[in-house]
Parts: structure tokens; C-alpha cells; sequence
């Protein structure tokens, strides 16, 4: 398939340019942008708004367009919820760039790849700024400009097969050798001090990661905000594909037409995907790095591991030098709305400014005393009920380590009566449901891009009858639950493969229910996502399904409530209970699937607690 290769316009006039970058500018983000709530001036720079007719825009700092509203997805109704900082990715303005130069790099393979070159007044050398972004590098001329004024050389590269690159058009396809080979490459330049920091989000966080540990330079400092270090555990969490999102990205951003084909082919963790995972090679890290995540994003966990690798396998220049912040956001940050949960203002501005791009890159690439570089190594927000403002939680709160704060793990076990319990149930008999691929459970919140996500009311999927639901009285005290949440199952399934779904919910006095974290495992990766085992009809099977990360106080009198079920969809791709190869044919059938609850097979969750409930 041809790259899709999209021009340098020759306009003559700041308009014109602009207004021939707009018609190459992606129609399905254009629709959203016209159909969202917050209109097209919130984003868009004075020139675009003249040539397309619309509003005057406002200016936009980076942290800004990150914590801007989402917008709508024509997938579902109610409308869906887009974050901009995946959409725009590294843009900020298409104000006119003055004074950039434009440069094909080339890479190893001899593919040339496009690069806006925004430089300061002056000599020079200087330090200097990366981004690489699948999003148009046209779109970062704001962030050039304004870094230029800053004192930065800042660059921004279209990836491989994107707009004005050269090469394949798919997604994060040789970023692990391109991101090196750029780093290379700025390194030559005279107007480089040799001093390099990289800056993206989503997308643009993940070209970061994937030059950790390769043969070239490293950057001296990285802004990570929404990454994920291992992109089998984004696009196949559990094993089970993230439909909704991965379709959805591929077909909107423009991706050639075999894009999609190519993650299909690679359903369980196999060298393709090893190429793409920074976890093995922290030990090469050097580089020091802001991690920024929210618990409702799609990548939340991710971001919390590349801090831990960072942080504590990292090479000696960046073991300990890490800097975390986990907010209570979804994919779009800085923000007070997660779904149905809104919480206080603070929720909208860490409290040391470790999220502010600008000053971390001053502190780390010009040595200014800013107090960033001295701040605590974790920021995180503990989530708490947004209804009653004397309710514990909704602070954030520092520490020098992730895991914060010391836990126990405390089990709470799956009962019979549909009870949730921290005693195991006994003699207690099984639960089974017949879950039909044809039929599945829809999708309500959680850690999804293009559906809603966050926090939602899930009252309407718990009464259906392949959704098993598990309530605990209410609590007499608050609970802290801060770290890793983990479920153990023991089940059986007369199908050679199924998927078993687990979800944590807060459950208020008012019956709202409302998802905090989740967690799936397809049964044939059981064992490990590198190789397949199939299941044998009415053998028990132990499942430990990880549920990732969160930091939340369950307020006295709420209730903790856990899911078990077999599908969530369209967020997660339904399996076909067939064991086929992944999206070989159209069949499908129903399996039964059983849960085991007796003292042999004690099916619980696992709570990471703060002790007294802090």
C-alpha cells in the first residue's frame, strides 16, 4: 500500500498556506470539531478559522488543548467522547509558521522523513525539543513558535508513512529504529547543544518510549503524557482486542487500508510485539522523564509501568529521577469530568507543576532552579465520592515510591447468595451463565477512546442474566484502596476458548453504580500471552485477571460491587467461544461458563488497602 503523502504547500500567503494545510487536514476530525460541544474556536488559530468561515479561536498552551473537552464519535448514542490530545496529538495551533525550514531526514532504510525545523533568534547552538507525531507536523507550528521565543530548537517530525513522510503508511511501524535514527541526526546538527528533550502525548508518548535503549544518543529528558511502554498490553489488554478503539483510530487517522490487518495478525505476543515493548530494555534508560496518566485512561496502567521501569530499572541516570502524576482523567487530561464523575476543581491542576511541559524542560535543559527537578517522585489524585464534599478523598496527595503508601492485600470472596464478602463462602455451589458472542454486554464507560468513558452508572447491564453481580454490605467505615487490583477466579467453560470480563464498582447509597477499574483475560493466554492452551470442557481453571491501578476511598455507606461476565463490547472484540485463530471465519456459538465459589476454589478479589482508610 502507497504512503499517504500529503505536501508541503507552495502557497505564497499565510491564508492560502493555510488554507491548502486545511483541505489536507483529516474530514472525520473536521465533523467532530463541527458537532462537539465546544465549537471549532476552542482549537483552531485565527487563519484556519478565516479561510473555513468559522469563529476566531483563542490560544492554546500544550497543558491547555490536553485538558480541553472531548468531542463526539458518530459510534454511539448518546455521543461518544473523543480526546483531543489523541486526536491533535502534538498540535497546538496552524498559525502561520515564520521562520521554519523543512528537512527529509533520512533513516537507516533510506526513507526520508519530514521535519519542520523552528529555531530561536541568535547563533545558536541550542537545546532542543522533539516530537514525532502520526498527527501532521504542520499542526505543531505553535509549539514551534512559541518554544522558538523560548529559547529551543524545536522539531517536529511526521512518522513514517504520515502526510509529508515517505515510507508505509502504518501505525508506530519502524518508530523503534526512526526515533533513534532522528536523535542521530539531531545530534549532527550545529544549531543542537547536544541537549535533547522529547515531548508528545498518546501517540507522541509512545514514539518517546520506543527510542529507550536503542543504539543511539539518548534524550537527555522526555514529557510522557498518556504512553503506553508495551503496545501489546494496549491493543490486546488481557489478550482480548480492543475493538472499538483500535478500529476506530486506524480507519479516522487514515491509516493504510492494511493497518488493521497487520495487529490481526498478531494476536498473541510474539516477536512483532517484542520489537514494540520498552519494559525489557529499562535497564538502557537514561533519560529523565515525566509520566502523566489518569485513572480512567486507556493507558493507565501503562504509564504507571514506565515509571516503575524508569524508576527503578533504569539505567543510573534514570533510576530515581522519575517524576509521576496520576490524575482522576480519561484520555483527555487535566480535566474535572470523567463520565458520569465530577470532581472538585483541584482535580484540574496538580499541585507542583510537574505537569507544566515548559518548566520541566527549563529545569532539565537549562539547569533552571524551578523546584521541578526536587519535586516528589509521585503526585497522584485519590478519587473519593463526588456527591458530599465532607466525603474523604478527592486530594491529591506525593510520595517518593509508587506503590505511595504501605497496603495489605485484603481478599474479598465471590458468593453464592451474590454476596461480597472477606470470608470465603464454604461449601458454597457454582454460578453459570450462557454468554452468546451473538448478544454480548455492551460497553458502558471504563478505559475507552472513542466510546464514552470513565466512570458511568452500570445498573443498566446488571440485571441481564450473563452478567454475574456481587454486592457487599454497606460499608461502616471509609476504604482506601491504593495500587493494584487483582481478581482470582477458578472457572470452567464447555467452549475451548472464552474470555472472563471482572470490574470493580462503587455502588452509592442512591444505587448508582459506578465502575472504578477492570480487568479481562481470553482463556487460551492463561498461561501466558506468548502461547496458546486451550480449554478442556468442565476442567476447572484457576484465571488471575489484573484489574490495573487505582487510588480511590469508598466513602461510609457506599457499597463495593464486583462484575463477572464474559464480554464487553463494542470496547473489546467478542471472542467466538470457536478457538479458531483470531478473526479466521464468522462462526460463533454460546458458551456456558461456570464460577467456582467453595473452599477449594475460593473465586475473590484482591484490594490493595490503606491501612485505617486514610
Amino acid at each position: 500500500m502507497a504512503p499517504v503523502q500529503i505536501q508541503e504547500s507552495q502557497a505564497t500567503s499565510p491564508i492560502s498556506d493555510v488554507r491548502n494545510r486545511w483541505r489536507d487536514f483529516p474530514s472525520w476530525i473536521l465533523r467532530r470539531l463541527r458537532t462537539s460541544g465546544i465549537g471549532l474556536r476552542e482549537v483552531l488559530p485565527e487563519p484556519v478559522v478565516r479561510a473555513s468561515r468559522l469563529h476566531p479561536p483563542r490560544s492554546l498552551t500544550p497543558e491547555q488543548v490536553l485538558r480541553e473537552p472531548t468531542f463526539s464519535h458518530p459510534r454511539t448514542r448518546p455521543p461518544a467522547r473523543l480526546g483531543l490530545a489523541l486526536l491533535l496529538g502534538t498540535c497546538l495551533s496552524l498559525s502561520a509558521a515564520e521562520g521554519k525550514q523543512t528537512e527529509m531526514v533520512p533513516m537507516r532504510d533510506g526513507v526520508r522523513l519530514a521535519t519542520d525545523i523552528y529555531l530561536p533568534d541568535g547563533a545558536g547552538p541550542w537545546p532542543v525539543i522533539l516530537a514525532r507525531t502520526p498527527y501532521n507536523k504542520v499542526m505543531g507550528a505553535g509549539i514551534g513558535a512559541d518554544g522558538a521565543k523560548r529559547g529551543y530548537a524545536v522539531v517536529v517530525q511526521d512518522c513514517r508513512g504520515r502526510f509529508a513522510s515517505e515510507g508505509d503508511n502504518l501505525p508506530f511501524h519502524l518508530d523503534h529504529t526512526d526515533g533513534p535514527d532522528t536523535l542521530k541526526w539531531l545530534q549532527a546538527q550545529p544549531w543542537c547543544n547536544g541537549k535533547i528533550g522529547t515531548w508528545g502525548g498518546s501517540a507522541g508518548a509512545i514514539t518517546q518510549l520506543l527510542m529507550v535503549g536503542r543504539d543511539a544518543p539518548q534524550p537527555l529528558c522526555q514529557h510522557l503524557v498518556v504512553g503506553a511502554p508495551d503496545l501489546y498490553a494496549g491493543i490486546y489488554p488481557g489478550g482480548v482486542f480492543k475493538k472499538a478503539m483500535i478500529e476506530d483510530w486506524i480507519r479516522g487517522s487514515r491509516f493504510g487500508t492494511n493497518a488493521l490487518a497487520v495487529w490481526e495478525a498478531h494476536p498473541a505476543y510474539d516477536d512483532y510485539w517484542r520489537a514494540r515493548d520498552v519494559s525489557p530494555r529499562y535497564a538502557e534508560a537514561t533519560t529523565v522523564a515525566v509520566h502523566l496518566g489518569g485513572w480512567y485512561d486507556i493507558f493507565a496502567q501503562g504509564t504507571i509501568d514506565s515509571f516503575v521501569g524508569y524508576q527503578t530499572r533504569g539505567g543510573p541516570a534514570a533510576r530515581g529521577r522519575q517524576k509521576l502524576v496520576m490524575g482522576p482523567w480519561t484520555h483527555g487530561v487535566l480535566q474535572t469530568k470523567a463520565g458520569d464523575l465530577t470532581f472538585p476543581d483541584n482535580a484540574k491542576r496538580p499541585p507542583n507543576d510537574i505537569h507544566d511541559s515548559w518548566k520541566w524542560f527549563d529545569a532539565q535543559l537549562k539547569g533552571e532552579d524551578n523546584g521541578l527537578a526536587t519535586a516528589p517522585a509521585v503526585t497522584y489524585y485519590v478519587m473519593g465520592d463526588v456527591t458530599d464534599p465532607q466525603a474523604p478523598g478527592n486530594v491529591w496527595r506525593t510520595a517518593d515510591q509508587w506503590p505511595p503508601v504501605p497496603t495489605r492485600n485484603q481478599a474479598w470472596y465471590l458468593q453464592a447468595d451474590r454476596a461480597l464478602r472477606t470470608a470465603p463462602s464454604g461449601n458454597a455451589l457454582p454460578l453459570a451463565y450462557l454468554y452468546d458472542p451473538g448478544d454480548p454486554v455492551p460497553t458502558l464507560g471504563g478505559l475507552q477512546l472513542t466510546l464514552p468513558a470513565g466512570g458511568k452508572d452500570q445498573r443498566p447491564i446488571e440485571s441481564r442474566p450473563d452478567v454475574l453481580v456481587f454486592t457487599s454490605a454497606p460499608l461502616t467505615e471509609p476504604l482506601e484502596v491504593t495500587g493494584r487490583v487483582r481478581a482470582k477466579l477458578w472457572v470452567s467453560s464447555d467452549a475451548p476458548d472464552t474470555d472472563f470480563f471482572v470490574r470493580l464498582c462503587d455502588v452509592y447509597p442512591d444505587g448508582r453504580s459506578i465502575n472504578v477499574c477492570e480487568g479481562q483475560l481470553r482463556g487460551r493466554f492463561r498461561s501466558g500471552f506468548d502461547r496458546e492452551a486451550f480449554l478442556k470442557p468442565g476442567e476447572v481453571y484457576p484465571l488471575e485477571i489484573d484489574l490495573w491501578s487505582t487510588s480511590l476511598i469508598f466513602n461510609r455507606g457506599h457499597c463495593l460491587r464486583v462484575h463477572v461476565t464474559s464480554s464487553s463490547a463494542p470496547g473489546y472484540d467478542p471472542n467466538p467461544n470457536t478457538g479458531d485463530p483470531f478473526r479466521a471465519r464468522d462462526y460463533r456459538r454460546a458458551a456456558r461458563n461456570v464460577v467456582f465459589l467453595d473452599a477449594q476454589h475460593p473465586s475473590h478479589l484482591l484490594l490493595p488497602v490503606a491501612p485505617g482508610g486514610r
